[in-house]
């Protein structure tokens, strides 16, 4: 049968006792020990081994359970090793030792005596390098094992052995704690009584060490990992607050009031401030325009002083100066303390200047009411907000000045329409004119001055009251520099009158007054550099234009002229035509006269060649007529001596006067016709004096 011996071994086999005789019990034992007392012997060693072995185990559980017990804090894992010390090393201290920067420090020291550890404890800190016993076994990697410290008074760590001799201990063992080929620190041994550890011991020591490099290593892992994590939300956070700055920039075009107050509010959530305010900067002043979690006192202060500069050597007036990031730990430490340190409460302020190509339009301010600084992830994240801000204003600008050029194009293209529908009608034109450039210059009144037969007089209005226009509109204007539109025909350019009553040349107070304006602004209007006209607007308050007003109403100017340029240059147009139309008419009076003389002309000159035609042989046959009468003549003197019964004779005679009688009338018909032939000559050389008439005529 067998049994397990109370070190909890394995079980050892029962053993029949001896029986030994009492007589020869002295003869054995003087001869060699007893089996009893060999069996004692082991025991006693296993116990012992047993009872080391359990306390190992007991304080590497202890050491264990302190590293898992504290993943971020390697003190209780050094505590708890140096304990373990005092149990597993009687007599001596243990020790941990870490390096920091040049030196090193002990974080934990163990020794059943005080005063011993007291002081042990004194010698630290000290300086790292090769005349320290720690110091060598930490830079080189290597064991350090003096049992007897006396003995290394001399030589290269002969300051550290002399320094340790001081404390009351004579050895020491030091075991570096190695990472990778870096030992990032040292656990050592102390005792009073000179000699070695034993190889146990140095075991132990060195599993200390390891345990102690795991835990720093855990803990190093851990924190990097929860920093990490850290890092990890606290990105999140800022750019889930990004998003919604950018879903609030978004979903506001053209409004800034929510985007501001949706930027102050993440900054100061998420810097873990308590109150903050949002600053605009124009014109050397501050003015605030997003406000959170401001205390009632603070609150009322802002409001009363509205926009204002900033006070002399307050953290806003060095962010003005500076343009860069003023971080204030402490507002109570200042000499003056602000008036949010003294009506707020607040401590550490943190003011970011929000930069448009580097020129400052604004600041975010974030307060605490306890003095802890604001990290620089928290900087940068105002600073962040703070360039979106520049961009949500930036954005607006510009999306407003869309808008603007928008009416304005939109109120240019309904003039040009009046223009192009009404032609004719200068007074509709102008009136349109006139009643668009108030509207988009934001002008309560509005004027126009042309010239009406070399005079200038005032014409179509807007806003102005009817006793005004009844009172001015017959009065001629003059180039003069007492009134704004006579100095704007005098000089041909724009004349911008902030407030007539501080004008020293404006002369014209009685129209002011009954007008009722104080701010006016003169443009002539221009035909090759020649003032025609001027645009005038007005308004009731002190309010000057700004240079984009004076540019769209020197547009509308333009229109103006345009206008009444068109109008002239139609009413030339539409003269000229009116005489071209009554040349043209005369033109053709005289063609048509000139159509009827060439036909008679033709007429005639084909009459004329007919004539000539016929007035040779008429000539011929009035030659020949002639001819036979003085014939016939000589033949009735011949046939007078002839005789002729009286018959005969009488035939003769009847044909001779048929012959004379077809003579005469032949010559007559000839005669005719040649008086017919001069009258179509004459009827002709007539047509031809009519004709070179007409194209003499203009």
């Amino acid at each position: 049968m067998r049994r397990r011996d109370k070190t909890g071994g394995k079980a050892a086999k029962a053993q029949r006792p001896t029986t030994l005789k009492r007589d020869s019990a002295p003869k054995i034992a003087g001869r060699r020990s007893s089996p009893v007392s060999n069996m004692d012997t082991d025991v006693a060693r296993l116990t012992r081994e047993r009872d080391e072995a359990v306390e190992r185990q007991t304080a590497t559980a202890e050491i264990l359970g302190a590293i898992s017990g504290s993943p971020t804090d390697t003190q209780p894992v050094f505590d708890a090793i140096v304990q373990s010390g005092l149990k597993l090393f009687p007599g001596a201290a243990t020790t941990i030792v870490l390096p920091d920067g040049d030196q090193m420090r002990a974080v934990a020291i163990a020794d059943k005596d005080s005063k011993r550890e007291k002081a042990w404890r004194r010698r630290f800190p000290s300086v790292l390098d090769r005349t320290q016993m720690h110091g060598t076994a930490i830079l080189d990697c290597k064991v350090i094992d003096f049992p007897d410290v006396k003995e290394h008074v001399t030589g290269p760590m002969a300051p550290g052995a002399r320094n340790f001799l001081a404390s009351g201990y004579r050895a020491i063992t030091i075991m570096p704690m190695i990472r990778g080929k870096t030992a990032i620190g040292a656990i050592s041994v102390v005792r009073v009584a000179p000699g070695p550890l034993s190889e146990k011991q140095r075991e132990l020591l060195k599993t200390f060490a390891a345990q102690a490099v795991i835990a720093i290593e855990n803990t190093r892992l851990l924190n990097e990992l929860r920093q990490r994590t850290d890092d990890l939300s606290e990105s999140l956070q800022q750019q889930t607050a990004t998003t919604d700055v950018l879903k609030v920039i978004s979903s506001s075009p053209g409004e800034l009031e929510p985007v501001f107050n949706a930027m102050l509010e993440n900054a100061v959530r998420i810097c873990q401030a308590k109150f903050g305010v949002m600053h605009r900067f124009v014109g050397e002043e501050f003015y605030a325009v997003a406000r959170l979690n401001i205390p009632q006192p603070l609150d009322d202060f802002l409001r009363e002083r509205g926009q204002r500069k900033a006070i002399p050597g307050s953290d806003l007036d060095n962010l003005y100066k500076s343009k860069q990031v003023v971080h204030t730990i402490d507002m109570l430490a200042a000499p003056v303390p602000s008036p949010p340190a003294k009506l707020a409460g607040g401590r550490t302020q943190l003011a970011v200047p929000m930069l448009m190509e580097g020129e400052l339009v604004g600041a975010i301010v974030i307060y605490r009411q306890e003095v802890r600084p604001f990290t620089d992830k928290q900087i940068e994240l105002v600073q962040n907000f703070a360039a979106q801000a520049v961009i949500a204003i930036e954005n607006t600008r510009l999306l407003s000045e869309l808008r603007e050029s928008l009416q304005q194009q939109t109120a240019t293209a309904d003039v040009l329409k009046v223009i192009s529908r009404s032609t004719f009608d200068l007074h509709t034109v102008l009136q349109t004119l006139v009643e668009s450039a108030a509207r988009l210059c934001d002008a309560d009144k509005t004027i126009i001055t042309r010239e009406k037969n070399g005079v200038f007089y005032r014409a179509e209005a807007y806003g102005f009251s009817r006793e005004f226009m009844d009172h001015v509109k017959d009065i001629p204007i003059k180039p003069e520099r007492g009134s704004s539109f006579g100095r704007a025909l005098l000089e041909g350019r724009v004349v911008h009158i902030p407030d007539v009553n501080t004008d020293p040349e404006y002369t014209f107070f009685d129209h002011a007054k009954l007008g009722d304006y104080h701010t006016i602004l003169s443009v002539p209007m221009l035909r090759e550099n020649v003032s025609i006209g001027v645009v005038t607007l007005c308004r009731s308050e002190v309010r000057p234009f700004t240079e984009k007003q004076i540019e769209l109403a020197s547009t509308f100017a333009d229109q103006a002229a345009i206008a009444i340029e068109n109008v002239r240059l139609f009413e030339g147009v539409e003269a000229r035509t009116r005489e071209l139309a009554a040349s043209l008419e005369d033109l053709r009076t005289t063609q048509d006269r000139l159509v009827q003389t060439q036909k008679l002309a033709s007429l005639g000159q084909l009459t004329a060649g007919i004539a000539h035609e016929m007035k040779n042989p008429l000539n011929f046959v009035n030659n020949f007529s002639a001819v036979s009468s003085e014939l016939i003549d000589e033949l009735q003197q011949s046939l007078k001596d002839v005789s002729f019964d009286d018959n005969k004779r009488g035939e003769v005679a009847e044909l001779m006067e048929t012959l004379r009688g077809n003579s005469i009338k032949s010559s007559s018909t000839a005669d005719a016709r040649i008086r017919s032939s001069r009258i179509c000559c004459s009827t002709r050389a007539k047509a031809l004096g009519s004709i070179g008439r007409s194209i003499s005529m203009p």
